[in-house]
């Protein structure tokens, strides 16, 4: 009989598992260094993924 150590983990559906991204603001500094910020997701909060779904009872009463 096999047994998982652990419980798989899904990716987000809202970024698809990309949960940050850098984004140019379109102009550089004194120094000519891109101006960035960084973006991220707010579904899973920048991880890329989401906890495993609890196991659902199916079938009728318990």
């Amino acid at each position: 009989m096999t047994d998982r150590d652990r419980p798989t983990l899904r990716k987000c559906p809202a970024c698809d598992g990309f949960a940050s991204a850098a984004i140019t603001l379109g102009g550089r500094d004194n120094r000519g260094h891109l101006r960035t910020i960084t973006a991220h997701c707010m579904t899973c909060q920048g991880t890329g993924t989401l906890p495993a779904r609890a196991a659902s009872l199916t079938g009728g009463r318990a």
